[in-house]
């Protein structure tokens, strides 16, 4: 149990150093129906680029020789990728899977074990919620419970990491809808100081930005890796929609009116880059929840999402003027978006010293 605050400990930004990507192979068909064929083909590829030129830690079932089989066929560096038989319910790792924060001082690292209930949403999510437990075996890096005291009772906390987005430097990006809704609530009774007492005591955040609601189709119920990101210490990333008729119009307006007032731990304003929206995305007549926003940054590469749509280009575009350092490869999501969730959503980074 671990109540008291981790002194010296913080959640690093997601382009600081990175051991590794731990990724899901995907198995559960469930998630994408009449579209799951096309899915290990998606998940190999990002492997292989990522594995290009750094490590990645796969989760596999038993079967090791047919994921082997689609990696070979696509080039993957297999020197580095370490494969691990940990039983997966779904892929999306950045919700299910470790939390890492450091001690640069000590040259310290700890997996924030929270708990796991598949977004109070689905029924299957036992395997999921003992990754952390399996990975912190296999990694030998020690495994904390976080726990909140509230009321009269220590509580465990529910958490994902697709819920909130550092900078690093002690600010936090998060939604109310994700934390605060009665739907889906994660956490019964939390409010926002709660959650305020968790990222500072757990993450070393002392500065939050809660912005309103999610994008429409996400079935996290707001998560903030669809809608804004840090793209460095003191600059965002936010959707933005165009068209006034569009369900995001009203919403994705007043997250951007929110972070264009907002500011940094030294009280200066953060530059906001504005990302359009793709148009919307319908797979058998329902609306999914395609963002550029679900990017991943690795230590030499930003993987973005694309979708076969007109605003594509655009954003790639926009991505390489900021990115200037690093490679933008836009991988086609438009049938892995089937699953609700994207590049980030599948993929968690380990930090490194």
């Amino acid at each position: 149990m671990m109540t008291s605050k981790l002194t010296g400990f913080k959640i690093p930004a997601e382009w600081e150093p990175q051991k590794s990507i731990w990724i899901a192979w995907p198995y559960n068909k469930n998630d994408w129906p009449d579209l799951f064929s096309f899915i290990p083909h998606v998940v190999a590829k990002i492997v292989k680029i990522i594995s290009e030129n750094q490590k990645v830690d796969l989760l596999i079932d038993k079967n090791k020789h047919q994921v082997l089989n689609i990696l070979k066929n696509y080039k993957a560096k297999l020197s580095n990728i370490s494969f691990h038989k940990i039983k997966t319910d779904r892929i999306w790792l950045r919700d299910s899977g470790p939390i890492f924060v450091i001690n640069k001082r000590i040259k310290k690292k700890l997996i924030l074990d929270f708990k796991f209930n598949a977004w109070s949403k689905y029924y299957n999510f036992n395997r999921d919620n003992q990754i952390n437990k399996k990975i912190s075996k296999i990694i030998k890096v020690k495994r904390i419970e976080p726990k909140i005291s509230f009321g009269k009772n220590i509580r465990s906390i529910v958490m994902e990491g697709g819920a909130f987005d550092t900078n690093g430097k002690g600010s936090l990006l998060l939604t109310e809808e994700c934390l605060l809704s009665k739907v889906q609530e994660r956490n019964n009774g939390f409010k926002k100081k709660d959650y305020e007492n968790i990222f500072s005591k757990y993450l070393g955040i002392n500065n939050f930005i809660w912005l309103k609601k999610g994008i429409s189709g996400d079935d996290t119920h707001g998560h903030i890796d669809d809608i804004a990101r840090f793209v460095d210490k003191n600059t965002i990333m936010t959707a933005v929609e165009k068209n006034k008729k569009d369900a995001n119009f009203k919403n994705l307006k007043l997250n951007f009116t929110i972070l264009s007032r907002s500011k940094n731990n030294n009280r200066e304003k953060f530059q906001i880059i504005k990302i359009p929206m793709p148009s919307p995305v319908f797979i058998k007549k329902k609306r999914v929840p395609a963002s550029y926003l679900n990017f991943l940054i690795t230590n030499k590469k930003v993987l973005l999402p694309i979708f076969n749509v007109k605003q594509d280009k655009k954003v790639i575009k926009i991505f390489r003027n900021f990115f200037k350092n690093k490679k933008i490869i836009p991988i086609d999501c438009s049938k892995l978006i089937w699953g609700f969730g994207a590049i980030h959503c599948m993929t968690q980074q380990e930090p490194k010293f």
